[in-house]
């Protein structure tokens, strides 16, 4: 079979694009490796209706949602290949799968790479966390520690001061903060630990205490990390998809890439702020310009 679009990621994004073009009558095939990043959190938030579900669930109530639509159909393997074979894109999964379709939709995602700190893995995603906006009001008032460093420490410890007073920066080794900025901290009663981490410790991913270099052990009970990002797969750099100043694969108002056919939605094309609702807005972007790319080229007019 030919399928209109193939969707390569089964997150927020993959899935609301898989939606809309179902509810398009498009054969779409939606492939998810269950690699998402998302999945690390024991909750999410700032999804009007979902407030505090489990990630696992989302994806769980959403592929039953597709499930009414027989053009839908869903693959849990992953995608190795995804190559330009002349007017379509052939695929393949680590199983030996194999499909084409006119379109793709990539929505894969990031993958985040933690700083290197003994034990951070222990507590990322239960007591340390990335985005304020979406576990910022969990932990409000707490004593909490940020590790940071570079132009992100600055609005970064602005963000979270609307969440709690008792901050405690952690540059983890960087100094290339300014007299300025390190009075204004002062200034507010924040705290300032520029030696480098050498374990976080703690209990059943409940963050307790941050330990230094030189043996100080300071008391938190969360706080929020800075991570790398790169793209979970490889796909659009191999099809020669242009980058934004992101990371993320450029598009424009209906999520196209710089490649025709080749469209983008939710953190693999970030641009800004990542949340779920974001990701799933993108997705429907995403899935009303393929929608319409397939419908011009079937009418022709």
């Amino acid at each position: 079979m030919l399928y209109d679009c193939a969707i390569i990621g089964g997150g927020p994004a993959g899935l609301n694009a898989a939606l809309v073009l179902g509810r398009a009558r498009r054969k779409v095939l939606l492939f998810d490796d269950n690699g998402a990043r998302g999945l690390v959190t024991r909750e999410s938030h700032g999804f009007l209706t979902r407030d505090g579900i489990q990630p696992r669930e989302f994806r769980r109530f959403a592929q039953e949602e597709l499930g009414k639509y027989p053009s839908v159909s869903l693959v849990f393997e992953q995608v190795l290949h995804a190559d330009r074979k002349g007017a379509v894109f052939a695929l393949a999964t680590n199983s030996g799968f194999t499909a084409a379709s006119r379109t793709l939709i990539l929505a894969a995602g990031f993958r985040e790479v933690l700083p290197s700190i003994p034990g951070i893995r222990e507590f990322y995603g239960r007591s340390l966390f990335n985005c304020p906006y979406c576990d910022g009001w969990e932990l409000r008032d707490k004593p909490l520690v940020l590790v940071s460093d570079g132009p992100h420490l600055i609005g970064m410890t602005k963000l979270l001061y609307n969440w709690s007073r008792d901050l405690l920066l952690c540059t983890n080794g960087w100094s290339g903060l300014t007299a300025r900025q390190v009075k204004a901290f002062e200034e507010r009663g924040i705290r300032l630990q520029t030696q480098p981490i050498s374990a976080l410790t703690g209990e059943e991913g409940r963050l307790e205490d941050v330990v230094f270099q030189d043996g100080m052990r300071v008391r938190r009970e969360g706080g929020f990390v800075k991570t790398q990002w790169v793209q979970s797969a490889p796909f659009g750099y191999r099809l020669g998809c242009r980058v934004n100043g992101h990371g993320g694969f450029l598009t424009d108002a209906r999520g196209r890439t710089s490649v025709p056919g080749v469209f983008a939605a939710g953190d693999t094309a970030v641009s800004g702020p990542t949340q779920q609702i974001i990701a799933a807005a993108e997705g429907s972007r995403a899935a009303m310009g393929v929608n319409q790319l397939l419908t011009d080229e079937d009418l022709g007019w």
